[in-house]
């Protein structure tokens, strides 16, 4: 059956014009309010959920964004697959600027973000091994093809931010065999692996960080140029993506607390803690 989808994206996406039906609700969180108000929609049949990852206007850093509400937010609007599409550096010689890549792996390398929501009480280690939904990453590589852009597998190193690498930094990354680099990802994908939703990543290319020594180093206003170069064919990679996805409650994303759970179902139950309770062991504590 079709899935419920969730963006998140930038505004820019919503603006393209590919959602129909659409209206604003607020979502409270236990974790605070998402990055900005959801928006719900169609694109075709399918229904879609919406989420501006920086604010409509972009004014929240990445270290800033509130990503347990974002996620919690989508999981309780019903989401099942979440498409996470973002600008990111190349850290590969052959990952060029506007060419897309579809992560298949990533490396950590934030440290003020919480990224879980099993605190206070209850602990939970879920397997990672594999970050992306192998299922929907493979369609949406695919799709990528399908729509004749230049598209590559790889993967994904998350920094800090807000500030753009070091050169020395840059040069590590690449030693490390990572290709691409952005500031968001890493985040969103370990909390929706928590939250049992499937989550694949659709990068857009936008510079060769600062390793490059024949391209100028990477500025604000050359990520922008090349990003709106690249939106009309992220909005058309989407439109075509939304249309193909199934839900399928086999996958192994949406039963990834089935062998996580250290702490006894039981005590769960009398510990009622309304963070992870209210959804997201909703399945495992009836």
């Amino acid at each position: 059956m079709s899935a419920k989808v969730g963006i998140i994206g930038g505004s820019g996406l919503y603006k393209m014009g590919i959602f129909n039906n659409t209206e604003e609700i607020d979502v409270e969180t236990p974790f605070g309010k998402p990055s900005e108000k959801i928006i719900l929609g169609k694109i075709g049949s399918t229904e879609i959920v919406f989420l501006a990852r920086h604010g409509n206007n972009h004014t929240i850093p990445p270290h800033k964004i509130n990503y347990r509400a974002n996620i919690f937010a989508l999981k309780e609007c019903g989401v099942q697959c979440i498409i996470s599409t973002a600008a990111v550096g190349s850290l590969n010689e052959r990952f060029k600027p506007q060419d897309f890549v579809i992560p298949d792996q990533l490396i950590d390398r934030t440290a003020k973000r919480v990224s879980t929501f099993f605190e206070d009480g209850i602990v939970a280690h879920v397997g990672f091994a594999d970050p992306f939904c192998k299922i929907l990453s493979d369609l949406a590589y695919k799709v990528c093809k399908e729509a004749g852009v230049k598209v590559h597998r790889g993967t994904y190193l998350c920094m800090e931010g807000p500030q753009f690498s070091t050169r020395a930094e840059s040069n590590l990354y690449r030693s490390w065999k990572a290709d691409i680099i952005g500031m968001t990802l890493a985040t969103e994908v370990k909390l929706a692996r928590e939250a049992e939703m499937c989550i694949c990543g659709i990068s857009s290319v936008t510079d060769y960080d600062c390793w490059h020594d024949t391209e100028e180093d990477v500025s604000v206003t050359s990520v922008v140029e090349t990003l709106k170069k690249n939106s009309l064919h992220m909005a058309n990679i989407i439109e075509k993506l939304v249309k193909k996805i199934k839900f399928d409650e086999s996958c192994e994303c949406q039963n990834a607390l089935d062998f996580a759970l250290i702490t006894p179902v039981e005590l769960i139950k009398k510990i009622g803690n309304p963070h992870v309770n209210r959804l997201l062991l909703k399945r495992l504590i009836k």
